[in-house]
């Protein structure tokens, strides 16, 4: 009830379509109608678009199930999905069964540290936090990835890649806010990278490894004395 409040306030405010994310506490257990009451109740209170989440394959039982997907794709008021099962057979099993059941539905592959996978496989986009960082070298694997110049996404993609491990992968997990934005601290975008209780806050090694990983990227230059 709290979501399609939100929902609906957010639509008011101009919102041309929301993003519905599954409750963290599903992440334990959930009846699949309590799934769909979620989402009944956020499409009742709003006209706008509406696009499902599709959470990772670690995220215990938050991730959708092919039946349980296959009623939410059903639902005509859903016209896209942030596909963020981060795991390539998954991905590929969800994109096929959304195409066969509606091909006009879009799939934004969400998995940062995949994304040339999900775009040879297919995708029609990414919704990715890692954009919020380097969007030049993401816009730059997509367009290659269009472009079928395999290569220059190749390219790209180890570009990027040792940023997505330094920001989602590297222990301790669960920190990819944290470091996203002492990211964009690094590169002048953020005057203060502090997080909420109970994160701490980015220690020495964790700076170490996004700053190399952001030269990596082309988006860090040395300094004069590094």
């Amino acid at each position: 009830m709290e979501a399609a409040r939100e929902a609906a306030a957010l639509e008011q405010a101009g919102a041309d379509g929301l993003l519905v994310f599954p409750p963290n506490s599903w992440a334990l257990s959930h009846a699949d109608d309590c799934v769909i009451e979620h989402h009944r109740r956020i499409r009742g209170a709003t006209a706008s678009p509406l696009m499902l989440y599709a959470a990772p394959v670690g995220a215990g039982a938050m991730a959708y199930t092919p039946s349980l997907l296959e009623r939410l794709v059903a639902d005509p008021r859903f016209v896209a999905i942030k596909e963020g099962c981060w795991e390539v057979a998954t991905y590929e099993r969800n994109l096929r069964l959304i195409r066969k059941l509606r091909p006009d539905f879009v799939v934004l592959g969400s998995g940062d540290e995949h994304l040339l996978t999900s775009y040879l496989v297919g995708s029609a986009g990414s919704q990715v936090s890692l954009a919020s960082v380097v969007p030049e070298v993401v816009v730059s694997l997509w367009n290659a990835a269009e472009a079928g110049d395999w290569t220059s996404a190749r390219a790209a993609h180890e570009r990027l890649y040792p940023l997505a491990v330094a920001i989602y992968r590297d222990a301790p997990r669960g920190r990819a806010t944290v470091r996203l934005k002492a990211c964009l601290k690094l590169l002048g975008r953020l005057s203060c990278d502090a997080v909420r209780p109970p994160q701490p806050p980015v220690i020495p090694n964790e700076l170490r490894a996004l700053e190399q990983a952001l030269r990596i990227a082309g988006a860090l230059q040395e300094t004069k004395n590094g």
